[in-house]
Order: C-alpha cells, then sequence, then structure tokens
C-alpha cells in the first residue's frame, strides 16, 4: 500500500476528516433542501396545468427561476465537479425556499385537502 503524496488535497482532506460530525450534522438539512425542491416542482407542475393557481406570479417565477438553475449545467460551480458540485444548487434552492416559505405552507395545505377529497373524506 503507497502512502498518497502530501500537498494541498491532503490538508483538504485532513480539514474534512476534522470536521465529520459538523458534516454529518448538515447533511439532514441538505436533503430537506431537495425534499422541498420536489415539492416546488410539483407546484410548479400543478401552476402550469391549471390545479394549483393560489400563488402570487412573483413567487411561482422565482421558483421557477431556482429550479432552472439547478438544472443548467453550467452554473456558477459545476455540477460534474464532485463533493461540490451541488453546493451552489442547494444554496439557490434553500434561498428560493426561504423566500416562498409562505406560499410552500399554503401549497401543502391545499395538496393534504385534495388528498383527503380524493379519498372520499370531507374536508
Amino acid at each position: 500500500m503507497s502512502t498518497p503524496p502530501k500537498g494541498d488535497h491532503d490538508l483538504d482532506i485532513a480539514k474534512v476528516n476534522q470536521r465529520a460530525q459538523d458534516i454529518e450534522n448538515k447533511l439532514p438539512r441538505l436533503k430537506q433542501v431537495f425534499e422541498q425542491a420536489k415539492v416546488m416542482l410539483s407546484m410548479v407542475k400543478d401552476y402550469w396545468n391549471g390545479a394549483y393557481r393560489e400563488i402570487p406570479y412573483w413567487a411561482i417565477s422565482a421558483i421557477s427561476l431556482a429550479l432552472l438553475y439547478v438544472l443548467n449545467p453550467a452554473d456558477v460551480v459545476p455540477d460534474v465537479i464532485v463533493g461540490v458540485g451541488y453546493l451552489d444548487d442547494a444554496t439557490v434552492v434553500a434561498f428560493c425556499l426561504k423566500l416562498v416559505e409562505r406560499e410552500l405552507e399554503r401549497y401543502n395545505e391545499w395538496r393534504a385537502a385534495r388528498a383527503k377529497t380524493s379519498k372520499g373524506v370531507d374536508v
């Protein structure tokens, strides 16, 4: 087994190793951001097909732009860079989530009410 060369990369790896617990603590929050991004995508689909229009135009526009940013392979940090390629995507989505937080709550309430109605349960 050979010893890896020493250099800047080793310092980065050592830093990650030292901060492993901090990183681990942030992973569930990143997962939550991506789960909320799925809700945002669902909202755009429902808006587009006319099922849900109870959202201000600025909010659906912000959501659409954030999701388009995620789709763009040539964003600030290219997605092909392993480990950090999706951090800028997560940052943009997280910012948008803060911006439209109340609208997402309303949309989730609408979805829950719609699910109950489709099961034959009165709301």
